[in-house]
């Protein structure tokens, strides 16, 4: 089981970076000079849209998994042995609160 859960972790981390680049590859509509005056995107590799097709699949893709993959960590995490309280060494505090006047 904490075989899955490192694979996991790692796929997430790649499909983080994955995503990271994708969206930063990405240019915003009419985000250049000729989209400004009404022209059709000139500096892309595969065309107008073909280019922004790919890299929407690829974005929307990268998101899906990204988000299985964030669930699937938690709930792993949870079945594992790291299924623990963050209050659980604490102890009560006795008494009532005092003033500090």
């Amino acid at each position: 089981m904490q075989i899955f859960f490192y694979f996991v972790m790692v796929l997430h981390v790649i499909v983080s970076l994955v995503l990271i680049g994708v969206v930063l590859v990405q240019q915003g509509r009419s985000a250049d000079l000729a989209g400004a005056f009404g022209g059709q995107g000139s500096q892309t590799a595969f065309g107008p849209r073909a280019a922004a097709n790919v890299l929407t699949r690829v974005t929307t893709w990268s998101a899906v998994i990204f988000m299985i993959t964030s669930l699937s960590l938690t709930i792993l995490y949870m079945r594992g042995q790291h299924s623990r309280s963050v209050l659980e060494g604490s102890q009560p505090i006795s008494g009532p609160a005092k003033s500090g006047k």
